[in-house]
């Protein structure tokens, strides 16, 4: 039964691929909020988990708040699958006319240096409209890291569907990440990571909304080891076709200290960054699992996600 359901998935996702970026627009934005308001309505686990969630980030919310907020985030969260299936048949001028970025000069002069970049971002709006808008709107390659999703033809489809974006993808697992990423830093490249959820043992605990969660130490110490600059990324939908975005200021080193505090201190303000513009925009962040530690059973850490669960998106830089 597990393997049907991977192999089942793994074909409506490769149906999504194929079709969907054949409608015209119109038509696709229409399917993909239909589609929202029926998985609202039917009030599943990702559903309610959102709710849990943006309770949190808007903790005087009434449940009718609630429930509009979480009707809300469904139909962003399909927005972002509508145009990320649509992404690789979009023209040069369609992604550079679909994506505003704020105080983009943290990001060029970061750049110019020579220094090398990471860009650390939440699961907020669209991340990869926002890659392939660096990619082909600025024209900087870059490179991040995936986890390895369930069934494995699925992952090989967004390993794929991404580097024809322009992404150099590397495998979470394995180990050798964290030296790849390094080596791209130290030559001036630029590193973007997802970076608003790891509750694995290695994660590091951070205040986030007045309660603990636990966020990737790897951009921190990547930034710590290579010099380079590690700078927070807002993003977010309003009531046109354009995503907004912003780059925010660099997250300093800390100039005493041991290792593991200074990446505490550096995960810290990127948590704050991250909780500012998940603030101001809740309904585009798409956090339909477990987040902080008191939803977790005693003892235990985030199990590895497959490809037939709700909220299904592949995590990208959680290391």
């Amino acid at each position: 039964m597990s393997r049907a359901r991977e192999r089942l998935t793994d074909g409506l996702y490769g149906l999504g691929w194929g079709t969907v970026k054949k409608l015209p627009e119109p038509v696709a934005v229409g399917l993909g909020r239909r589609i929202a308001d029926t998985a609202w309505k039917r009030r599943g686990k990702g559903v309610l988990r959102l709710e849990s969630n943006l309770a949190r980030v808007v903790p005087d919310a009434s449940p009718e708040r609630l429930a509009e907020l979480s009707r809300a985030g469904m139909r962003s969260y399909m927005r972002y699958w509508m145009e990320s299936f649509r992404l690789p048949a979009w023209s040069r001028e369609r992604v550079s006319g679909g994506f505003d970025p704020k105080d983009l000069h943290h990001l060029t002069d970061g750049l110019a240096s020579g220094r090398g970049v990471v860009l650390a971002l939440p699961h907020l709006a669209n991340w990869d409209l926002a890659g392939v808008w660096v990619t082909r709107a600025l024209g900087v390659p870059f490179t991040t890291v995936a986890e390895r999703l369930k069934p494995e033809t699925l992952y090989d489809r967004f390993v794929a569907y991404r580097e024809s974006l322009g992404m150099e993808v590397l495998p979470h697992t394995g180990g050798a990440a964290f030296g790849t990423l390094a080596r791209r830093l130290r030559s001036g490249g630029l590193v973007c990571l997802v970076a608003d959820r790891d509750l694995s043992s290695s994660g590091v605990e951070v205040d986030f909304f007045g309660e603990k969660a636990r966020m990737p130490a790897g951009p921190a110490l990547l930034a710590q080891q290579t010099g380079a600059l590690l700078l927070p990324v807002t993003l977010w939908y309003d009531d046109t076709p354009v995503m907004k975005g912003r780059v925010h200021p660099p997250v300093g080193v800390p100039e005493s200290g041991s290792r593991a505090e200074r990446t505490s201190v550096m995960t810290q303000e990127l948590a704050d960054a991250f909780a500012g513009g998940i603030a101001e925009h809740p309904e585009d962040w798409h956090m339909l699992q477990r987040l902080w530690l008191k939803d977790l059973e005693p003892g235990r850490t985030a199990p590895r996600r497959t490809g037939t669960g709700p909220g299904t998106r592949p995590e990208t830089g959680t290391m």
